[in-house]
């Protein structure tokens, strides 16, 4: 291949787009030569529209991952996707002793876990269809040791999603649909806004920015990862080692 790291050709569709992660690794996909089809909550219109500026084909959707049918609508109307990188999730700082505490965690493992499996199912349908496809998901080193300030709801479907991208993978394989993730620290986004983090605790001395792993999903999803499947990349500056 001659340059096993474009994109060049490629349509990605990415979750989670509307800020953070998500819409940091719609803009580099499309430095990188890929059209990009984004959604979020709210229709990140912004980062389609960042997309378009760079010279590649991109249109924003509202998307409630939590629903099936409309994750398999929005698959269908993406067209022919090359990779999905699936950024959607939510990740509360509270006690687990607080009143209401048990309806926020149904709400967290709904969209960190009936999301990502209803995007896979959706998209790996389509993608064994086409021959091929590549899948990124994001976990969490709150997955690996429980986390820093995480509370167990995000622990828990973050670890989850570690034991999924091994299921999915093998389910995969056969048909050159690649799954793969990634597990960061912790990433200065609005995600992590309401919280301290002392910069003494990370072996860097700083936490990590949404470019930091902007860039390797974005690589799990290029030619040069094509015989990478089943791998959860830890990305967290040499706090753990799994």
């Amino acid at each position: 291949m001659a340059n096993p790291f474009t994109l060049e050709g490629m349509r990605i569709a990415i979750t989670g787009a509307g800020g953070g992660i998500g819409s940091t690794a719609a803009r580099l996909a499309a430095d990188l030569g890929a059209d990009v089809m984004v959604s979020d909550l709210e229709a990140p219109d912004a980062v389609a529209d960042s997309v378009r500026e760079r010279g590649r084909r991109s249109e924003a959707a509202a998307l409630d991952v939590t629903d099936r049918a409309a994750v398999e609508a929005w698959a269908a109307s993406c067209g022919a996707i090359d990779a999905l990188i699936d950024c959607a999730a939510i990740c509360p700082f509270d006690d687990w002793t607080e009143d209401g505490w048990d309806e926020v965690a149904g709400r967290v493992f709904d969209i960190n876990l009936r999301g990502p499996l209803h995007l896979v199912r959706a998209f790996m349908a389509s993608m064994t269809e086409r021959g091929g496809g590549r899948i990124a998901l994001v976990g969490s080193i709150a997955g690996r040791i429980g986390g820093l300030v995480a509370a167990p709801h995000y622990v828990m479907s973050k670890g989850a999603i570690h034991s999924f991208v091994r299921w999915s993978s093998r389910k995969g394989a056969p048909h050159n649909v690649l799954v793969n993730g990634v597990a960061p620290g912790p990433v200065r986004t609005p995600m992590t806004a309401s919280q301290t983090f002392e910069n003494s605790r990370f072996p860097l001395g700083r936490m990590a920015e949404a470019e930091e792993i902007a860039g390797p999903l974005v690589f799990l999803v290029s030619p040069a990862a094509s015989y990478i499947s089943g791998a959860v990349l830890d990305i967290n500056g040499a706090m753990h080692f799994s």
